[in-house]
């Protein structure tokens, strides 16, 4: 059999969950959106749809598993 080099796969799982900016930070979706959203006020749901940065640390292992 003939060994071929393949390229890494991307993980879908991730990519799906992450963005990279153009500047190349990694930002993820804030934590609580799926439940128990009728008791707060309109304020703290607004601000539960942006998006955050993550940290460096966190930002590296996520870039390395998004090769392409």
């Amino acid at each position: 059999m003939k060994k071929t080099s393949q390229k890494p796969k991307t993980r879908k799982s991730i990519s799906k969950r992450f963005k990279i900016t153009k500047n190349g930070k990694v930002m993820r979706r804030r934590t609580g959106q799926m439940h128990y959203r009728a008791k707060m006020n309109g304020d703290e749901r607004r601000t539960l749809r942006r998006f955050v940065e993550m940290s460096p640390e966190e930002s590296k292992k996520i870039k390395k598993s998004l090769t392409y």
